[in-house]
């Protein structure tokens, strides 16, 4: 076996990255890591690692410095976009290391996603839906994955834990300058405002989400996504989540056929630091569509999918669950299922009156494609999906080819 040298850098808020490397150190490779603030510190714990306590500033040079100082073959992170790591993606790739790159799966619970290089809109993928109908004609279906139950106050408590580590940033780590654009205080606010208007409307909202599923009237779906995330600000072209609502109902008033409304669905990790309800309301007022708006903080997305006319989406997995169910899909924005037979290849103007459903055959083999490539049965936050993960992730870093390499 090939000795092969790890640099981790930063992970999810949890402590995935630090068992994954204690599995790979265990394996026979050796093990580096670069804290960038507290967080990142707390959830190494004590194992060896450097401190780089100027941001981004700095950063290529002390990467360099790392890669020939200590033979780094190979780097490890979760998502690509963040400053501190377009520097490394760009060095590893000038120095010839491999980047693995963590994300949230692409399909969901049960998976994460690991690419080499970049994921989501940088992903490596093929842009060539005959190569994925191609490829995955020769693959066999995807192995069932190991459930396990995640349950959100896990990441919120590894998320609060991190961000309690920051108060310290200014002392140990005075260049930090987190990737989010939110800061903590201000997202938990948020999440409290958000929870607490859940408890009071949540049940009636998933009775009426799943009343207008039921009633048989056909309907679009716009289902929101957060403002922070890289998706959107990195991939998008919008500034915000506003800016689609306001995009596709202006849309919607001139081009939907008169009988059919639009349901606008809230992202279930909205921190409610934009009224979404307030922006639906004027521009219902603005386009003349009182009676065919429905606007949901809660409720059942699936069902909401499966039973809609078609879905309207920038580039959020429920594209992924859309395709899956046969449901007619619009990506506004660069997805790697923006796929001529996938999605709508037309002008949103153009959808709400002809929405063609995806090609069934080619979504399995684009589904066969895409969960050997980048998929990896495990979670990031809880005891057991980690466990999981870690295990499944190893295997997938210590390859000397990706699983997307050996289908080329």
């Amino acid at each position: 076996m090939t000795r092969r040298n790890f640099l981790f850098l930063q992970g999810p808020a949890s402590p995935f990255f630090a068992r994954l490397a204690d599995r790979v150190s265990a394996l026979g490779h050796g093990v580096f890591r670069l804290n960038f603030c507290a967080g990142d510190r707390a959830y190494w714990g004590t194992r060896p690692a450097w401190s780089h306590r100027g941001g981004s500033q700095g950063l290529a040079e002390r990467l360099e410095a790392a890669y020939r100082t200590h033979g780094i073959t190979d780097q490890v992170l979760f998502g690509d976009r963040r400053p501190v790591h377009r520097a490394a993606v760009d060095q590893g790739t000038a120095y010839s290391v491999r980047t693995h790159v963590f994300e949230e799966g692409y399909f969901r619970p049960w998976w994460i996603t690991l690419e080499r290089d970049g994921v989501n809109a940088r992903s490596p993928l093929p842009r060539d839906a005959a190569w994925f109908a191609d490829t995955g004609r020769h693959l066999a279906e995807p192995a069932l994955p190991r459930r396990f139950a995640s349950p959100f106050r896990v990441r919120a408590a590894h998320d609060v834990a991190y961000h309690a580590a920051g108060l310290l940033n200014p002392v140990l780590f005075a260049g930090y300058r987190t990737h989010a654009p939110v800061s903590a205080p201000l997202e938990y606010a948020g999440y409290v405002r958000r929870f607490g208007t859940l408890q009071l409307i949540g049940a009636r909202d998933r009775s009426r989400a799943q009343a207008l599923a039921a009633s048989g009237r056909p309907y679009y779906l716009l289902p929101l996504q957060l403002n922070a995330d890289a998706q959107i600000r990195e991939h998008s072209g919008f500034a915000h989540m506003g800016e689609v609502i306001e995009q596709v109902m202006a849309s919607f008033a001139r081009h939907a056929p008169g009988d059919a409304c639009l349901v606008i669905k809230n992202h279930p990790l909205d921190m409610a630091l934009m009224n979404f309800a307030r922006i639906v309301q004027a521009c219902e007022q603005r386009f003349a569509l009182q009676g065919r708006i429905s606007y949901l903080e809660d409720g059942d997305l699936t069902t909401l999918v499966r039973h809609a006319r078609g879905v309207v989406t920038v580039n959020s997995t429920v594209g992924l669950v859309a395709l899956e169910h046969g449901t007619p899909t619009l990506a506004l924005a660069a997805a790697i299922y923006n796929l001529p037979g996938l999605t709508f290849g037309g002008a949103l103007n153009d959808f709400w009156r002809a929405p063609e459903p995806p090609d069934a055959q080619l979504f399995v083999c684009f589904r066969r494609v895409v969960m050997h490539a980048t998929q990896i049965n495990g979670g990031l936050y809880c005891r057991e999906g980690i466990g999981i993960s870690v295990g499944n992730a190893s295997r997938a870093l210590l390859a000397d080819r990706s699983p997307l390499e050996c289908l080329s």
